[in-house]
């Protein structure tokens, strides 16, 4: 394996805006570190921006966007797979590879290698789970790790397949001994805790205004059920909810809005956990211009060039 560039940060921060200019720069691709943007069909709620990858007249190559459909769950596992096999194929052609989203859980599993199998269902597990109620689920789930991924306790659905998996693991344990041959960087823009929930404030206010509520909408008069749609994160279980007669329009807008701003806080606090266990996160101010950004990354890409 070669070497890999990694750029993340919380929801809002311009990330992709950032690695395709990176890219652009770098004769790179971009692979896709977003656990929704997987999903065909579900554009302005999982915050495809596909004109961030037109740069001047160059039209930035991407991996892992609209790859399945919605209404089935995509995990971890075939993120590894898929990325290993985008890599391959990326430096096959010579070019530079560029990681960019907010997935911690993701990018974990690329640095540190886990080597993950497709864990089975176990019947007898879930039906002695199904007979549990939602807290005893969680108490569960936390006696096997701590829950910095809190998305494992979204839905019942979901926290019982995370208890499925930790109970495999447990019983099969995982090698998580680094890519042999990786060397990686990792960028992350950050801004100030205020400015990004401006930006969320913002970005939300313009989603909804670009037609949100009525893809959502659509996925449902597609045949997505609600309550696969309530799987795919905030923006589809609030908007759901209000489609559905759950919630009043203003009161799904106030609730998305607080639920994101928890969102970027929760991805920030994973990010220090990477850092704390060794992993080094080179962070750029997020109100530099992108020029600025870009001569801080290439500046530091040049110095490891130097020391090699």
């Amino acid at each position: 394996m070669g070497k890999l560039i990694i750029v993340l940060g919380p929801t809002a921060t311009g990330k992709t805006a950032f690695a395709a200019r990176l890219a652009a720069r770098l004769n790179g691709e971009v692979i896709s570190a977003d656990s929704r943007q997987v999903y065909r069909g579900m554009n302005i709620g999982t915050g495809k921006d596909y004109s961030d990858y037109i740069v001047g007249n160059t039209h930035i190559p991407f991996h892992l966007i609209d790859i399945v459909d919605p209404g089935y769950e995509y995990n971890v596992f075939e993120f590894r797979r898929d990325f290993t096999a985008a890599f391959h194929d990326i430096e096959k052609r010579g070019n530079n590879v560029i990681l960019c989203g907010g997935t911690g859980m993701y990018i974990e599993a690329v640095i540190k290698d886990y080597r993950l199998d497709n864990v089975p269902e176990n019947p007898s597990l879930r039906m002695r789970l199904e007979t549990l109620g939602d807290e005893d689920l969680v108490s569960i789930l936390q006696s096997y790790k701590s829950l910095h991924n809190v998305t494992d306790v979204s839905d019942r659905q979901r926290l019982i397949r995370a208890i499925e998996i930790q109970d495999f693991f447990r019983k099969n344990p995982r090698n998580r001994e680094g890519m042999p041959g990786l060397q990686h960087i990792i960028f992350g823009i950050r801004f100030d805790r205020q400015t990004v929930r401006e930006r969320i404030s913002e970005r939300l206010r313009k989603r909804l205004e670009e037609g949100l509520i009525e893809e959502v909408a659509g996925l449902l008069e597609a045949g997505v059920l609600p309550s696969q749609l309530r799987f795919y994160g905030l923006e589809y279980r609030f908007i759901t909810d209000y489609l559905t007669g759950a919630l009043e329009r203003n009161e799904m807008v106030q609730k998305l809005e607080t639920a994101i701003h928890q969102l970027a806080k929760r991805q920030m606090t994973w990010f220090r956990k990477m850092e704390r266990e060794g992993v080094t996160i080179h962070w750029i101010d997020g109100l530099l211009t992108m020029d600025e950004k870009l001569s801080v990354a290439c500046g530091l890409l040049n110095d490891l060039e130097n020391k090699s």
